[in-house]
């Protein structure tokens, strides 16, 4: 446990996420678990093992990995996610595959215990990008952050954030990945917005993840980049103003354009009304006639007369 170690994961946090190691040996789980009773079969369908295309000899999915389970509703482990502790290994985390137990688009990583804790502080849910994410957080006192499990946000993710909190907080990188994957959750949250549900963002400095943030400035630093995050207007309007040029007309009016097209797929009226009284105001604030500093006086109507 080594990496793990280093990357400051106490005992006590390891027995809390339960966190394993996978073998290195080729076939380790397979023969453990066949010698305990289980068909190969059941090994396969659960994601376990993989029985090659060619009919060679199944092996273990997960070798020399550390192992995070996955837990599902009723806190029994439907899944695994391993962390590869090879530098030239094809894939540096590798989930278990669909299976009868397991859709990845329709589980969050420590959800449960996230709500629960949630529920009891009133603090909003943190969504960070990983598992070691989740676990730094959890060490440093923030105790209601979960992870999507490699993929952007789903519709089926984002009804679960927003069965325990009204505005979840989504945390991610200052960097261009960080910058696009905010991106994808908007555009995923818009057209499901209802009166009172919507997202947050809180960007950190480029190139750091949370665990980062922690180790650099202690809990206090990430508490103060959450204490005041983007609404997701905000960043959508940011987004939309950085898109392109705004200065001639007609990118205004392309600008404007975007936006109305993107309003109009917020489903509920009362929030599409409200996006777009918003949008409106910011667009009028931002191009609002002023006054020229001096105006020039008509030589012909100072001299009176008519020519």
């Amino acid at each position: 446990f080594d990496y793990l170690k280093g990357r400051g994961v106490s005992d006590d946090l390891i027995e809390q996420f339960t966190l394993g190691y996978a073998p290195s040996e080729r076939t380790a789980l397979k023969d453990h678990l066949i010698n305990k009773g289980f068909l190969e079969a059941t090994l396969i369908e659960a994601g376990l093992i993989i029985k090659p295309e060619d009919g060679g000899a199944s092996y273990d999915r997960f070798r020399n990995r550390v192992m995070f389970p996955i837990l599902g509703p009723r806190d029994r482990t439907i899944a695994f996610g391993g962390r590869a502790l090879e530098a030239e290994a094809r894939a540096k985390y590798l989930n278990s595959p669909e299976t009868p137990l397991f859709h990845k688009s329709d589980v969050l990583y420590n959800y449960n215990a996230a709500r629960a804790d949630a529920a009891k502080s009133g603090a909003p849910l943190l969504v960070c990008e990983g598992y070691m994410d989740v676990i730094a957080l959890h060490g440093a006192g923030f105790r209601t952050a979960v992870a999507p499990l490699g993929t952007a946000l789903t519709e089926a993710q984002l009804q679960l954030l927003w069965r325990q909190s009204d505005e979840p907080i989504l945390c991610f990188d200052g960097d261009k990945a960080g910058l696009a994957a905010a991106h994808r959750a908007v555009d995923r949250a818009l057209p499901l917005l209802k009166p009172g549900k919507s997202l947050r963002f809180a960007f950190l400095p480029d190139g750091q993840d949370p665990d980062d943030v922690i180790r650099r400035g202690g809990a206090g630093a990430f508490a103060a980049l959450i204490a005041k995050p983007e609404s997701l207007a905000d960043a959508l309007w940011a987004r939309e103003t950085a898109a392109r040029p705004l200065d001639t007309p007609e990118r205004r009016a392309a600008l404007r354009a975007g936006l109305r097209t993107l309003i109009r797929g917020i489903a509920d009226k009362d929030v599409r009304s409200a996006y777009g009284a918003d949008m409106a105001g910011r667009l009028q604030r931002m191009y609002a006639p002023t006054a020229p500093a001096y105006a020039p006086r008509d030589d012909r109507r100072s001299k009176g007369g008519r020519n």
